[in-house]
C-alpha cells in the first residue's frame, strides 16, 4: 500500500482457525517479515520478528517499542479490501 509519505508498505493479513486476523507490514517489502509478523501477532509463529528500523514510521516505532501497530495511523490502511 502506498502510505501518507508516498513509500510503499507491503500489509499481509493472515486468519487463523477461528478466523481471527493478524496483521503485519514491512517497509522493506520483504512478505516473509510481514506474514511472520501477522503470524506472531496471533500466536502462531514462535519468536517475536526482528524489524529493523528503515524510516521511523508509527508501526516500525510502535512493534520496537513492544506496543500495539496503530494501523490507524495510516489512512490508506483502513481503505484495504480484503479476500474473505
Amino acid at each position: 500500500m502506498r502510505l501518507a509519505s508516498g513509500h510503499e508498505a507491503l500489509v499481509t493479513r493472515v486468519l487463523d482457525a477461528e478466523g481471527r486476523a493478524g496483521f503485519g507490514f514491512s517497509l522493506q517489502l520483504d512478505a516473509t517479515e510481514a506474514r511472520h509478523m501477522a503470524l506472531y501477532q496471533l500466536g502462531l509463529w514462535p519468536e517475536r520478528p526482528r524489524i529493523p528500523p528503515v524510516m521511523a514510521h508509527a508501526w516500525e516505532t510502535a512493534w520496537g517499542a513492544h506496543q500495539p501497530v496503530p494501523w490507524e495511523a495510516e489512512p490508506g490502511f483502513s481503505r484495504l479490501a480484503w479476500l474473505p
